[in-house]
């Protein structure tokens, strides 16, 4: 905040003090600060590039659009993190629905795409991690909490009962 300096009345010891309730902001720092925020704003948000191929396309067989459609909404989008790619609509989901179908297109089955979509992007992209050595806290943690909690209800209600 900007503050103003104000003289003090005649007998006073200090010629200058801060008048912290009186704001002294001119309309061309106002300005100036409205000019920098837009300048640091992206002009526009949406990419320039067109969708690819298949981000809103359909397979044309029906089986391998099914598989497909199956297997995105298993799939976090890194964008929204709360989405599947197959609801958001957000570039990267859009390009991660076209290599899902364009590599089903091609013959692969859905668990080789899930697992070249896991190897590339990490076990956070899949909803349903598969358990392994670094997966086994988030499958064993409710687990645990479960216990703590029923250890810690029954000590509760024993020190109830006495």
């Amino acid at each position: 905040m900007f503050f103003c300096l104000t003289q003090r009345r005649k007998g006073a010891k200090a010629a200058f003090s801060l008048a912290p309730l009186r704001l002294c902001v001119s309309k061309s720092i106002w300005i100036v600060v409205a000019l920098m925020s837009v300048a640091i704003t992206p002009a526009q948000a949406n990419s320039l590039m067109p969708d690819a191929q298949y981000a809103n396309t359909q397979l044309a067989d029906p089986a391998k659009e099914a598989k497909a459609r199956d297997l995105m909404l298993t799939i976090r989008c890194l964008v929204c993190q709360g989405q599947s790619i197959a609801d958001s609509d957000s570039d990267m989901a859009g390009d991660m629905r076209a290599l899902i179908r364009k590599r089903i297109d091609a013959g692969e089955s859905p668990e080789q795409v899930r697992s070249w979509l896991i190897e590339r992007y990490g076990d956070w992209v899949s909803y349903s991690p598969q358990l392994t050595s670094k997966t086994a806290i988030l499958w064993l943690m409710p687990l645990l909490l479960i216990v703590l909690g029923a250890w810690l209800a029954r000590g509760r209600f024993k020190r109830r009962s006495k």
